[in-house]
């Protein structure tokens, strides 16, 4: 955190402006393949597997939270 305020300490606005919002996109677009890669699969999707990078992630609510 330190790093990125010294960074942007001594930028002017828009290169601060620029690098907060490439980091959020890049943020943005890690999490949501990370909840594509767990969510149930499209049509022709469901015997894919996923990558090895993305990591599981356990089902809180249990498997049949939509089928009420």
């Amino acid at each position: 955190m330190t790093l990125l305020l010294e960074i942007t300490n001594n930028a002017p606005y828009f290169s601060t402006l620029t690098l907060l919002l490439g980091l959020g996109f890049a943020a943005a677009t890690l999490i949501g393949s990370i909840a594509w890669y767990n969510s149930k699969r499209p049509v022709g999707w469901e015997d894919k597997e996923k990558p090895d990078i993305v990591p599981d992630v356990p089902d809180i609510n249990g498997p049949d939270i939509g089928q009420r």
